[in-house]
C-alpha cells in the first residue's frame, strides 16, 4: 500500500493544504509525519488534528514515530488507526519497562532484591519467567538478554494497550478509559 504523508509543521494551514491535495491523489492510506520531534505534547496534538481533520474516516491514517502510551491513546481519540515507534526497544536498551504505573527502570539498585515480575497481570514471555532482580543482574553484566527482555514486555504492553483501547471504543468508554490510565500511569 502507498500512503501519503500530511506535513507541515506547526502551521495549521500548511497541514490542510497538504491534507487535501494528498486525498485529491486518492492514497491508499494516510500518515501523518512531522509529529513527536520534541515540542510540546499540546503543540503535537494540535498537528496532528490538523492534519487528520480532512483525511477520509474509510481509509487507513497512520502516526509515523509515536510509541508512547499516552500518545498512542490520544492519537486513536483523534482518529489514528496505526503506529509505529523505535520507543519500546529504546527504552528498554536502556533498562525501562513500561507498566501501567508509569515507567519502570530496572536499573535501579532498588530492584536488585526483587523477586516479582515486572508486572504481575502481564502475560508476556518476559513477565512470565524472569524477575525484576534477575533482569537488573542481566543489565549490571552487560548482558544483551537484558534489552531482549525487556523490549518483549514493552511490546507486548503496547499491543495489550491497544487491545484495551479497542474494547473501550466498542463500549464507548474510551474517554474515561482515558482519563483512567492517566491517573495511573502518571502517579507516583
Amino acid at each position: 500500500s502507498l500512503f501519503g504523508i500530511v506535513q507541515g509543521g506547526e502551521y495549521t494551514d500548511l497541514r490542510e493544504y497538504c491534507a487535501k491535495e494528498l486525498v485529491k491523489m486518492d492514497f491508499d492510506g494516510y500518515s501523518i509525519g512531522g509529529t513527536s520531534v520534541g515540542e510540546g505534547k499540546d503543540v503535537m496534538y494540535k498537528m496532528v488534528d490538523d492534519g487528520i481533520r480532512y483525511l477520509p474516516s474509510n481509509k487507513p491514517r497512520y502516526l509515523m514515530g509515536v510509541g508512547d502510551p499516552i500518545d498512542i491513546i490520544e492519537g486513536v481519540i483523534r482518529g489514528v488507526d496505526m503506529f509505529d515507534c523505535v520507543l519500546p526497544t529504546r527504552i528498554a536498551r536502556h533498562g525501562n519497562a513500561f507498566t501501567r504505573n508509569g515507567k519502570m527502570n530496572l536499573k535501579n539498585a532498588k530492584f536488585k532484591e526483587d523477586y516479582s515480575h515486572i508486572e504481575e497481570e502481564c502475560d508476556c514471555y518476559t513477565c512470565k519467567h524472569y524477575s525484576r532482580s534477575y533482569i537488573r543482574h542481566l543489565f549490571v553484566c552487560d548482558e544483551m538478554l537484558a534489552g531482549t527482555l525487556l523490549s518483549i514486555h514493552n511490546i507486548r504492553f503496547l499491543i495489550k494497550l491497544t487491545e484495551d483501547i479497542r474494547s473501550h471504543i466498542e463500549s464507548n468508554t474510551l474517554l474515561e478509559f482515558r482519563d483512567e490510565f492517566k491517573e495511573k500511569y502518571f502517579k507516583k
